[in-house]
């Protein structure tokens, strides 16, 4: 290559560069390590509350209505407490608790009451669990709020 043909050649600026995969590797280390835990957790759970055919999945709903309330916690105590090492947040946040709560779960349920024709327990189902996901998130973190100002007085 001449030299004016390397000049017209475009560099990315430094900022826009693709993060080096050596960088990302522990990233994705962490994550799937963290959710080989949760979903093993989350396997536990269900193995000792199986659901009845046409029941109400109790081990779904709890599994996730804890997951969220933990993850409430979590992030109040990563941002306004300590500042956690940077795999921190992809191993628990993401990694464990990711792989503890579930959509994918809480969906077949929702379609195997409808297919068992249960409707109104697969609709009331889908109501609580996401009424509860959300009411269980905010209080536990507004709990955490609390208890860290009452900590710091």
């Amino acid at each position: 290559m001449t030299a004016p043909e390397a000049e017209s050649i475009p560099v990315r600026p430094a900022s826009r560069r693709r993060p080096d995969w050596r960088a990302q590797a522990p990233v994705v280390a962490v994550v799937a390590l963290g959710g080989a835990l949760g979903a093993s957790a989350r396997y536990a759970l269900t193995v000792a509350w199986p659901t009845p055919p046409g029941g109400f999945p109790w081990a779904t709903f709890w599994t996730n209505v804890i997951g969220c309330a933990v993850i409430g916690v979590f992030m109040v105590l990563i941002t306004d407490v300590w500042a956690a090492h940077r795999l921190v947040r992809p191993f628990f946040g993401t990694g464990v608790l990711g792989g503890f709560t579930t959509f994918s779960t809480y969906a077949v349920d929702i379609r195997k009451l409808v297919d068992a024709g249960r409707p109104g327990l697969g609709l009331a189902y889908l109501t609580a669990t996401l009424i509860a996901a959300l009411a269980a998130v905010w209080l536990a973190s507004a709990a955490a709020r609390r208890v860290l100002i009452r900590r710091q007085r």
